[in-house]
């Protein structure tokens, strides 16, 4: 009876390879036909991903880019490749400029700003509420000290950085300045970003006199090229892919004015009583920074509210 034992044993294991073998086979044959049933796939092709030639000339605000200069080149170059096919950011600035530039061009004109200097909100914030690591707020991007040396105010309820108006205004009257000082549309542009005197101290440091000969941290130093980007690509979208109607753009509301020369003490309340909502109150008042106003010096405010449609 023992002497069985290890032949029953065998057996069984022959048997169950045996089955294991069988079953391996068949799925085998399964995947094939399944496999061979399928219709080939068809070939698929890339985007048409492609490098573009930079412009004969471009200007900045009537100044000529220097584009015989091989490192004006390739920083343009970049520029206009990293701006082209960051698509989505691309469409959400060229949206939102529908809603903003008429606008904001008129008080450029006002102010004796070239009209390139539109794009320089782009590059700055994309045209939002948007606030930089070093405090800067607002569409333009405004510093609390610079703000409040043009007449802005500046506190926890009220923050008028983020007034489009008023910021522009405080926007052109910097870079009036800053024109006035280098006698530079370009350089009035990079002091934008690193300050008058930051600039002033490149300059004097390396003796030049041009944004295109100094050195500069890589910010500042893609600053004007990502501006003339941005102005080239958005006045010839189709030659860089991008089909576009103004029709697919943003736009603001018909407002009604409501002067308010007193303490608000909720504006949940203001805004019911006002036929509207806060959160629309907040978004087209965006320099309302808290839930009530406590106007102590009993300033005027214009508060814009969205007509009913």
């Amino acid at each position: 009876m023992q002497s069985l034992i290890p032949l029953l044993y065998m057996r069984l294991k022959y048997i169950t390879s045996f089955l294991l073998l069988a079953s391996l086979v068949t799925s085998l044959v399964i995947f094939t036909s399944a496999e061979t049933d399928q219709p080939h796939p068809t070939e698929v092709k890339p985007s048409t991903i492609k490098p573009f030639p930079l412009p004969k000339t471009l200007n900045v605000a009537g100044e000529l880019m220097p584009l015989d200069k091989l490192d004006v080149q390739e920083s343009l170059d970049r520029e206009i490749l990293v701006n082209t096919y960051w698509q989505s950011n691309n469409l959400l600035m060229l949206k939102r400029s529908d809603k903003w530039f008429p606008v904001i061009t008129p008080i450029l004109e006002e102010n004796g700003i070239p009209e390139d200097f539109k794009y320089l909100v782009l590059i700055e914030s994309g045209l939002q509420n948007i606030v930089s690591p070093a405090g800067a707020a607002g569409p333009w991007q405004i510093m609390k000290g610079t703000a409040l040396d043009h007449g802005l105010e500046v506190t926890s309820e009220i923050d008028e950085r983020y007034h489009m108006v008023k910021a522009t205004a405080v926007a052109c009257e910097y870079l009036n300045e800053a024109h006035n000082r280098f006698n530079n549309w370009t350089l009035a542009a990079a002091s934008y970003n690193m300050g008058m005197t930051g600039t002033a101290k490149r300059l004097s440091e390396q003796r030049v006199n041009s944004y295109y000969d100094l050195r500069l941290n890589s910010e500042t130093g893609r600053y004007v090229y990502r501006l003339a980007a941005l102005k080239h690509i958005h006045e010839h979208l189709e030659d860089y892919g991008y089909v576009y109607h103004k029709s697919a753009g943003y736009s603001l509301p018909v407002f009604d004015t409501i002067t308010v020369n007193s303490s608000v003490p909720s504006w949940v309340d203001w805004s019911i009583e006002h036929h509207t909502t806060y959160k629309a109150l907040r978004l087209y008042n965006p320099w309302l920074r808290a839930s009530k106003l406590s106007n102590i010096s009993n300033n005027t405010y214009q508060i814009l509210v969205a007509k009913e449609s």
